[in-house]
Formats: structure tokens, C-alpha cells, sequence
């Protein structure tokens, strides 16, 4: 007798290829990104979707259906029908932050069904890291029958790290670096997350000194080829096109843009080189769960967050 099992992905291309793959089982499309914005503990309430809704029509314009929403949750509401769950997110920073609060949302509903994960990511053969919905049939199946139980040790290590992340100390996200565990890409992750803030010396953010350095080291006709550049090296964070086209945006102040494209302006010369602090001019004010990302920079002498001295205001 085959199981019945709910299989939760992150994101409706992943949910269709399944389909296409002729997965019959149910599927519950998890559609957020918990990596950017405000969250609280308490994920399975209705103060944290209105926080969330609000959150995304104010900085995405997005407007979120939470009767669309509620009606995919509900798919957890008659959980005694399945006997186990997959969880399908991928390598990055974004899928890492959704998978903690999934298994934080099935936590809180008090669900303890066996819990799976099919994690991409280096794939034998291939050179750069994959996403699942970019796996052909044969690598997606073959990651599928290889799926990871995930131990109570797991778990708990989920429940804390999402507790973290919400509240008000991101250093104590640190000790979660070198912690071993079945999420193999979470050290990359928690580290790629601590770097998004500003560093001390330039005011820019991993991300930001990456995006500088694709236009001094390359010709860019546009904002869009920029994107298509950022998209392609961003190395553990798996933003989206509205992600980066926000952090470009906010990047205009580096950049001479005319007919023959984009160049570095004397200001971009010299956050590279960090020989100002521009954290306060590029005025960045996003939240990751419980901080804004201007409360604090990041010293990599002490490799840790150290809270500044203005608040972004």
C-alpha cells in the first residue's frame, strides 16, 4: 500500500512540475518570504498574516489573498489523513527561511507526522548550485527517493533558529553556523543572512558590494541586464527579480546611467574601496524578523553584528 503523504513546496513552479511528473498526492504551495520583512513567533495566527500582508503591499505592492491563504493551510487542518510530510525547499537564504517557519507552522499546530526534506543544491556533475524546479526529471526523482528524515535534534534546531530570527539578537544566530545537522546548506545560509547587513567599513551589504563590483568588472546596458547579472551570482541568497530590483533601486546613488549604459560613479569608487560608510545615504531600512537591518552593522574583524550608532530614520 503506497503512503499518503502531503508534500509542501515553496513556490507554485516547483508544485507544477511535480504535477507534471505525475505526483498524485496533495500539495501545499507555500508562498511567501520570510527572509525579508517582519515576523513573529507565533506564525500559526492571524496578527502574523496581517503583519506579513501589510508588509508586502507596502514594500512590494503585493496584495496578499488571505482567504487564498487560509484555504491552502487548511490542507494541514485534516493531517491524520497523511502519514507523512516532504518538505521541498531548496539551498538558498529564501527557502531556508521559509522551510524554519514551515516546520515552526507544523509545530504550533501540534502536527507530528514523520517529516522529510529534498534539499537541492550540488548536483553531481553540474557545476554551479541547482534548484529543484531547474533538476531534470531523472535528478528531481532520484533526489526525491534520497529525501532526509529530519530527527527530533532537527527540529529543535528549526524551532530555535526561527525563534532567533524573530527576536532582537541575530548574533545568536552564530552558534548555529558550525552546529551539525540534516539542513547541510544552513551554516551558508545563516552566514550569507549575517552579511546582509552593512559592513562597518563601506556601509554595504555582501549583496550591494557584489552588485557594484558586476558594473565596474563588466559592461551593463541596463538596469534589467544588471538584474540578469545579479540574478546569476548571488551565491546563497535565491532572490527573486522584485528582491533585486529593490536593492538596485536603492543602489542608484553609485551609478552614472546614459545611452551607453551603466558605470560606476565616484561615489560607487569609493564604497568599494570602503573608504566611507554609505549605510545611512543608501537608507536601506528593510526587516529581517525581528531587526532592521540599519540597527546594526556587520564587523568582520569580531565576525559579529554590532549595533550602530544612528537608526536609519
Amino acid at each position: 500500500m503506497t503512503k499518503n503523504c502531503l508534500h509542501i513546496t515553496n513556490g507554485n513552479n516547483l508544485t507544477d512540475y511535480l504535477r507534471e511528473l505525475d505526483f498524485k498526492e496533495d500539495i501545499l504551495t507555500w508562498q511567501e518570504m520570510l527572509c525579508e520583512g517582519p515576523t513573529i513567533p507565533a506564525i500559526n495566527s492571524r496578527a502574523f498574516l496581517k503583519l506579513r500582508a501589510e508588509f508586502l503591499k507596502e514594500y512590494y505592492e503585493i496584495e496578499v489573498n488571505t482567504r487564498e491563504i487560509l484555504t491552502e493551510l487548511s490542507k494541514l487542518d485534516d493531517i491524520n489523513t497523511y502519514t507523512e510530510i516532504n518538505l521541498w525547499f531548496e539551498y538558498d537564504l529564501f527557502c531556508h527561511i521559509n522551510l524554519i517557519g514551515v516546520i515552526n507552522l507544523l509545530h504550533q499546530k501540534e502536527i507530528n507526522k514523520p517529516l522529510y526534506l529534498i534539499c537541492s543544491g550540488r548536483v553531481e556533475g553540474e557545476k554551479r548550485l541547482k534548484g529543484l524546479s531547474e533538476l531534470n526529471p531523472d535528478q528531481l526523482k532520484s533526489h526525491y527517493k534520497e529525501k532526509i528524515l529530519l530527527t527530533k535534534e532537527d527540529i529543535d534546531i528549526a524551532i530555535a533558529l526561527w525563534r532567533t530570527y524573530c527576536g532582537k539578537d541575530h548574533n545568536i544566530l552564530k552558534p548555529y553556523i558550525v552546529k551539525n545537522s540534516s539542513f547541510k546548506y544552513m551554516s551558508n545560509c545563516l552566514k550569507a543572512h549575517l552579511e546582509r547587513f552593512p559592513y562597518r567599513k563601506s556601509g554595504l551589504s555582501v549583496i550591494e558590494a557584489n552588485i557594484l563590483t558586476i558594473v565596474k568588472d563588466n559592461f551593463i546596458r541596463s538596469k534589467d541586464h544588471l538584474l540578469g547579472y545579479s540574478l546569476n551570482y548571488q551565491g546563497y541568497y535565491g532572490f527573486g527579480d522584485i528582491q533585486l530590483l529593490r536593492i538596485i533601486d536603492k543602489l542608484d546613488l553609485f551609478f552614472n546611467e546614459d545611452d551607453e549604459g551603466i558605470t560606476l560613479n565616484r561615489k560607487g569608487h569609493k564604497a568599494l574601496l570602503g573608504q566611507n560608510n554609505f549605510a545611512k545615504e543608501i537608507n536601506d531600512n528593510m526587516v529581517y524578523g525581528g531587526v532592521n537591518r540599519l540597527g546594526f552593522q556587520f564587523n568582520v574583524e569580531q565576525n559579529k553584528l554590532i549595533k550602530t550608532i544612528f537608526d536609519g530614520n
